[in-house]
């Protein structure tokens, strides 16, 4: 950083933040509500977002996308997530904006051509089936086999919590090919396929949840799913380099929507809070409804520098670990925090469902959780950045 400090976003960065919050715009609370509440996908705001050009944002310029780096995509998750469309929002395109990065670095031409294009205009939807029942978090343990069988793989095992599976035509999927006690290391012996969900050999089953209903979480059943080895990503056996690929970007993208989930959750309780009138003043006035408030925008600037910080180190090529984890950790703990006291706020009002301030909290107590814990992330930090011994 030899210019010396800039925390100026560059005037596209900024042109990006008031575009995406005006295309957000045409999508109101009562849109979202209802989308959440039928448990439908918002199609025509993802069909707005790709029309927008929005969805390529990441992808090279060669396969039509515009070749930017995550701190565009954190500005643009952060605005979806602030237009009050919040997770359902966010959910709905967060796979395309940032989830090909393992095909974009290590996918073949061919793959490339076939998929990123597609990605770019919203044709294709993609789930990213990982995590697994008996694994958890312990990625080295999943048990979803691929097995070779001349030019192709053949898939058994499930999946679960996988986002958007229902709408989606391919997985991003991580399995097991050589067993964990006959590979060298426990990571060691994954591969991660780019291929169809054919529903005849994939069984999808959605997951009743507390909140983000518009976006549908899965668990998803394969039996016998034959894989051509086109659809292998880069090597036999090295998917679990490939995913890690892409963690540093996730969390910082999660970190941005559960900031927006904060900003718009304490611009509502201010809102309230100027115009609600208890014991013939606005509650405003009251320090007890005041300091959380103020609490809460101090901490949810201070969690977006930190984030800030991470993008500017990914995308300028310098390692980020350290600051990824704790911008998804400081950013979910700001942004609940502020989505919890915008309900205290409201009081009776922020349970009723007619403010939309219970589906922010809903919405922001899953970025404590996903895509990794806090708990995870607090391992990482005393392991990798304190020195002290591992526990598990």
């Amino acid at each position: 950083m030899s210019e010396g400090m800039n925390f100026e976003l560059t005037e596209d960065q900024q042109l990006i933040r008031k575009s995406v919050a005006e295309l957000a715009a045409r999508f109101d609370d009562h849109y979202w509500m209802e989308k959440d509440q039928a448990h439908e996908f918002p199609t025509e705001f993802y069909d707005a977002i790709a029309a927008g050009g929005w969805l390529g944002m990441t992808i090279p310029e060669e396969y039509g996308g515009h070749g930017l780096g995550i701190t565009e995509a954190t500005i643009l998750a952060e605005e979806v997530a602030r237009s009050g469309g919040a997770m359902n929002a966010a959910s709905a395109i967060h796979m395309s904006i940032f989830g090909m990065q393992p095909v974009v670095v290590f996918g073949s031409e061919e793959m490339k051509r076939a998929t990123l294009p597609r990605i770019v205009n919203g044709d294709l939807h993609v789930c990213f089936g990982v995590t697994e029942p008996g694994a958890g978090l312990d990625t080295s343990r999943i048990t979803t086999s691929a097995k070779r069988d001349g030019d192709h793989y053949v898939v058994n095992g499930r999946k679960v919590w996988i986002s958007k599976a229902l709408e989606s035509e391919k997985i991003l999927l991580l399995t097991r090919t050589t067993p964990r006690d006959e590979a060298a290391k426990p990571t060691d012996g994954l591969t991660l396929f780019l291929t169809d969900i054919d529903r005849d050999h994939v069984d999808i089953r959605p997951i009743k949840k507390m909140g983000r209903n518009a976006v549908s979480s899965n668990e998803v059943f394969i039996d016998d799913l034959r894989i051509p080895v086109e659809d292998r990503i880069g090597e036999e056996g090295k998917g679990f380099s490939y995913i890690l690929h892409g963690l540093n970007p996730e969390r910082m993208l999660i970190a941005a929507e559960a900031l927006g989930i904060g900003r718009v959750a304490l611009d509502r309780a201010v809102k309230y809070a100027n115009e609600r009138v208890v014991f013939d003043r606005p509650i405003g006035k009251n320090q007890g409804i005041a300091f959380p408030l103020a609490d809460s925008l101090a901490r949810l600037d201070a969690a977006e520098l930190i984030l800030r910080k991470a993008t500017w180190l990914y995308d300028n090529g310098q390692s980020c670990g350290r600051e990824a984890n704790m911008a998804k950790y400081l950013c979910a703990d700001a942004g609940f925090d502020a989505a919890d006291r915008a309900l205290q706020t409201h009081g009776g009002m922020g349970y009723s469902e007619e403010y939309n301030i219970s589906r922010f909290f809903r919405e922001s107590r899953l970025m404590k959780i996903a895509p990794v814990s806090q708990e995870m992330i607090l391992n990482f930090l005393a392991a990798n950045v304190l020195g002290l011994p591992k526990s598990y």
